[in-house]
């Protein structure tokens, strides 16, 4: 979209300095990568060159994100919420690391206990199934005693294909039930096993995420034969 021909512009409420926070959300997985500043002239930079420009409050200066580093933002959509104060930036970050400490994101820092920090660097929060396919990957390479998931990665394909195999056909006997809570409960099942299957091939889950993102709007497949 470019500049011109976005009067919502208008509606957006600057503060005092002409500023607005932004917030910058990875665009498969949700994940909240960081938060920075705009100004209008940042906002028609971004919508102009489809690379998002923030504005550095040190430098006071407009801010191409990843010029330097490489680890440009490519914007796939912008949001404000509803009192027109702050926005929201889907991004497409490049080479995953949005923090200028060298992280996915500058939320690595997870809050426990009675007010207490864990200074270790965390993944960002994701969505459930993101989640999951980390923790699997956590199990495969750092074994776990007694773990049910450490088990089906040792049996290797032949024992992860066999549990695809048998939850696949309970999902969709499930399905000819019609019973919701059981389809819900097969279809995670499901999931976990096909995201075993991933890690011990070592594909990642991102990558799945990719192809559905591709498939969007995609011309409809042929229901005949050429």
């Amino acid at each position: 979209m470019a500049a011109d021909s976005a009067p919502w512009l208008d509606q957006l409420r600057f503060d005092g300095a002409g500023l607005i926070p932004a917030i910058a959300q990875d665009w498969l997985d949700g994940a909240v990568l960081m938060l920075a500043w705009m100004n209008r002239e940042s906002i028609q930079q971004t919508l102009n060159t489809g690379e998002v420009h923030y504005w550095s409050r040190s430098r006071a200066e407009l801010w191409h994100k990843g010029a330097t580093s490489g680890h440009l933002q490519r914007l796939k959509g912008l949001r404000y919420d509803c009192d027109s104060d702050v926005l929201l930036l889907t991004v497409e970050q490049v080479g995953d690391v949005a923090c200028h400490t060298g992280t996915r994101s500058c939320f690595f820092t997870a809050a426990s206990g009675q007010g207490s920090t864990d200074t270790g660097r965390a993944d960002p929060p994701a969505d459930a199934c993101s989640e999951l396919a980390r923790q699997i990957q956590d199990r495969r390479d750092q074994p776990v005693e007694g773990s049910y998931t450490n088990r089906l990665l040792e049996g290797g394909d032949n024992q992860i294909l066999k549990k695809i195999g048998e939850e696949s056909v309970e999902f969709v006997m499930a399905c000819k039930d019609d019973e919701a809570d059981g389809i819900a409960g097969e279809a995670a099942d499901l999931i976990f096993h096909l995201q075993v299957a991933l890690a011990h091939h070592g594909v990642d889950w991102r990558r799945v995420l990719e192809v559905l993102a591709a498939r969007r709007g995609a011309p409809r497949r042929s229901q005949g034969h050429e």
